[in-house]
């Protein structure tokens, strides 16, 4: 393995572990016109520990709601993302990108810079209440975490919740958050109408290691009891292995999944890690920072299946991979499956043929 480059103390971004964060450095996104460069004021010293980055939201109002895909190996075509940037921090993922679209860093300002869409659940009846709108399962998490932490404070997947439960139209769920628990009373009623199914990702089964990798998500052993929560209240819950990343995550798969249907969950799926644009010096930093003595073996391991390169992102090859070690993988948990009599996530019924369209709201809406 080659020894680890030592940083450079004039670059702002110069990567040092933050309790509480996933990302280790701030590096400018690949459409950022201004770069930036630290100077010494003489104020500070070197053994002084970096300031620890506050959580900064910004309300905006979004002009719409409801983002759709054609993508073949993605298992649903509309998704609703309340908020940009996750709190969880989580280092892998594949979202971090995204946030070079609005001038920031897919590093730490991924994980501290957020934006709540405030108006998500106004702009989102709008939009089903279209002429010619057809309704389709709605994805919530798609991109970011619908219950990372600020949802507490902002309570916008519990208003779209609202409308989608209103008008009886179906969802899934995908979180790493135990907070899902607190909608249970609506999760319960849209379960019973077959308008939800709920999946949690979870990663590994060592606090220590989801503590650096995943920082504010839950607690894997909290993610599973939410599991075993929803799946007691009625409300079909499923389980993400997600991602798996060779010779870090990959050795919790069976147990996983034995948890997993310990806990009543009736399906499973997985992925293996993407590393897509920035991300890829992003994770490498992280293993160098955190695992320093199998980074290369680790990064050896996603070029083989990812046909020598960093990434691929072609469908059909990038959720799961190709060569010996994804075939591995594929082989364990398709066996783990069907040990614990787990269905493919790609089997889940959903009910479309209840939708309404909302009421009309507005002062000539409210005469009839």
């Amino acid at each position: 393995m080659k020894p680890a480059v030592p940083p450079d103390p004039n670059r702002l971004d110069a990567p040092a572990r933050i309790k509480g964060r996933g990302a280790a450095s701030n590096p400018e996104g690949r459409f950022e016109s201004i770069e930036k460069t630290r100077e010494d004021d003489g104020w500070t010293h070197e053994a002084e520990p970096a300031p620890r980055p506050p959580t900064q939201v910004s309300e905006e109002r979004a002009r719409s709601i409801i983002s759709r895909n054609d993508s073949p190996d993605i298992p649903f075509e509309q998704s609703v993302n309340p908020y940009c940037g996750c709190e969880h921090g989580c280092v892998y993922c594949y979202a971090r990108p995204s946030h070079s679209y609005l001038n920031l860093s897919p590093g730490i300002d991924f994980e501290t810079r957020l934006f709540a869409k405030t108006n998500a659940a106004e702009r989102l009846r709008a939009e089903l209440g279209r002429r010619g709108y057809v309704c389709s399962p709605i994805n919530l998490g798609a991109n970011t975490d619908p219950y990372q932490p600020i949802e507490r404070r902002y309570r916008l997947t519990r208003a779209v919740l609202e409308v989608l439960a209103e008008c009886e139209h179906p969802c899934t769920i995908v979180t790493k958050n135990a907070l899902i628990e607190r909608d249970l009373d609506l999760l319960v009623a849209m379960a019973r109408a077959k308008l939800v199914h709920a999946f949690v990702s979870v990663t590994s089964l060592d606090n220590r290691l989801a503590s650096t990798l995943e920082p504010r998500a839950s607690a894997p052993h909290r993610r599973l009891e939410a599991v075993a929560t929803l799946n007691a209240a009625g409300v079909p819950c499923g389980v993400l292995v997600a991602p798996i990343i060779p010779m870090v995550t990959d050795r919790w798969l069976e147990a996983i999944l034995e948890r997993a249907a310990a806990a009543g969950a009736p399906y499973a799926g997985y992925t293996v890690l993407r590393l897509p644009y920035e991300l890829k010096d992003l994770f490498r930093e992280w293993l160098e920072l955190n695992l320093p003595e199998r980074a290369e073996h680790v990064m050896s391991l996603i070029r083989q299946m990812r046909g020598g390169k960093d990434n691929d992102a072609r469908f059909g090859a990038r959720m799961r991979g190709e060569g010996a070690f994804a075939d591995l993988i594929r082989q364990r948990f398709a066996l783990a499956c069907r040990k614990h009599g787990l269905s493919r996530v790609r089997d889940l019924q959903l009910d479309c043929t209840r939708f309404r369209p909302p009421c009309a709201r507005g002062p000539q809406g409210e005469l009839f």
